[in-house]
């Protein structure tokens, strides 16, 4: 039997069986450490928590609501994985052709056997531009597509893992779009949202800028001058694992993978040029609800009333691992990615258990599924935290669930 939850910080219903969890999801609003969030959890096909809390601004005037959508960030790459799978079932992507097959002009400067697995796996050698990035012009799919098709790679492509944390929209996104003829945004929409009910958008409609809370972004340059500090430390007196840190900060790669010009300013990414547009490697917007069902039905089978999302081998080999770190953008750490799933992101919850598959945000955002327990699990908030605590909540969450569990 479900619990309705109605506080003054936290509404929705928790199962009784996951009080616990629903005990730190209130503190970590209730205290302030999270402005506004949502979580959601099904479990073998039931949604046994659906909580939101706090507040869509910093001013804190605006309560959540059930239907308050937020910027997920790279959370967003978990469901462009999910069009790419449906077309690999179809047999319309072969993951093992070269990229040019289906993207010519893609072929040049040194990209010409580039793989589609390259792609998926984050092992193109494509994780940022070579030339400033025209952040003004989010909507504008094909100047960012015209670039990345004409550039040369930082990397070999195939030869080492370097996580695309903007790329990877864009040029995934256009294999389906010359595949299907449809952004991806609007394959997401006609395939699988609206056939599956799902409340998850990449390129929100105006309608839905009302409900959009606000995103509170630290200033990331600060973060990479305490990173950058590592340079000076002689390797004698670092571990092995922070040798590759400090490998990986000296190479910059970080740094041309996160852009940071392209998030530059307090209201980059709650602009509705960055909400309109479709950038999907960063900017899907939705509920916690949503991306716990989505999860919840690839992990329960991967149909739902009748509605066939991927078949249960499709997911297995989406979800086996294709590509095992260490990340060259990722500091080093040994990120392990399927078909553009996480399943291995160092500090956070996806990958403490075996059969777990998801993405991760930059802003603290976590959702996963769980093959082992057919669980779908979504954590969205909207306070970006330093680095040190950037997945606290989640992972706090996560604990408590796998405890119950």
């Amino acid at each position: 039997m479900m619990r309705p939850m109605n506080t003054a910080i936290i509404s929705g219903y928790c199962h009784p069986r996951f009080e616990k969890v629903a005990e730190i999801f209130s503190s970590a609003v209730d205290c302030g450490f999270e402005v506004g969030a949502s979580l959601a959890i099904e479990h073998q096909g039931e949604m046994v928590v659906n909580l939101w809390g706090g507040h869509q601004d910093e001013a804190r005037t605006k309560p959540w609501q059930e239907d308050t959508i937020v910027n997920v960030f790279s959370v967003t790459k978990g469901v462009v994985a999910t069009c790419a799978a449906r077309l690999i079932e179809q047999g319309l992507l072969d993951i093992h052709q070269k990229v040019s097959h289906y993207w010519p002009e893609y072929g040049c400067n040194g990209k010409q056997d580039t793989k589609v697995i390259d792609l998926l796996c984050h092992r193109a050698g494509m994780f940022g531009f070579q030339h400033e990035l025209p952040v003004d012009e989010w909507r504008n799919w094909q100047k960012f597509t015209d670039l990345l098709a004409a550039q040369a790679p930082f990397r070999a492509p195939g030869e080492s893992q370097g996580y695309h944390a903007l790329t990877f929209g864009w040029l995934v996104g256009e294999l389906i779009r010359r595949i299907d003829g449809r952004s991806v945004g609007t394959y997401f929409s006609e395939e699988i949202a609206r056939p599956l009910g799902v409340d998850f958008k990449i390129g929100i409609d105006e309608s839905d800028l009302s409900r959009c809370a606000d995103t509170l972004m630290l200033n990331n340059k600060s973060t990479l001058a305490v990173l950058g500090l590592i340079s000076y430390i002689p390797d004698m007196l670092l571990s092995k694992s922070l040798r590759g840190v400090k490998g990986a900060v000296k190479s910059g790669d970080y740094s041309v993978a996160f852009a940071a010009r392209a998030l530059d300013g307090d209201d980059a990414v709650n602009s509705t040029e960055w909400r309109l547009a479709e950038v999907p490697a960063a900017n899907g917007h939705g509920t916690a609800v949503s991306l716990a069902k989505l999860y919840g039905i690839l992990s329960n089978g991967g149909s739902r009333n009748g509605q066939h999302l991927l078949k249960p081998e499709t997911i297995k080999q989406v979800t086996s691992v294709h590509s095992d770190g260490p990340d060259g953008v990722l500091f080093g750490l040994p990120y392990q990615f399927g078909l553009g799933y996480m399943l291995n992101a160092p500090l956070t919850p996806i990958g403490a258990k075996a059969g777990m598959f998801g993405h991760t945000g930059i802003g603290g955002e976590v959702t996963f599924g769980d093959l082992d327990n057919n669980l779908g699990f979504s954590f969205l908030n909207n306070r970006q935290h330093s680095l040190g605590n950037l997945y606290k909540t989640a992972n706090d969450l996560s604990k408590a669930l796998y405890k119950v569990l």
